[in-house]
């Protein structure tokens, strides 16, 4: 759960300059956005899944 969560951190991070870039007016940049934003999406829903299954597995 906790490598996933840096994933998700590091995907993050690495999307600053290319959010800067296409605030910027770069129409490339913001492709690269948004298709780095669809694989955030797909990490948090994993991360998501992860914490529900440790939630589920923990004794009550």
């Amino acid at each position: 759960m906790l490598e996933t969560y840096e994933q998700l951190r590091n995907l993050i991070d690495s999307l600053e300059d290319d959010v800067r870039k296409a605030a910027g007016g770069n129409k490339a940049a913001g492709t690269r956005v948004r298709k780095q934003l669809q694989e955030v999406k797909n990490v948090s829903q994993n991360l998501r899944v992860k914490v529900l299954e440790h939630r589920d597995d923990a004794p009550q």
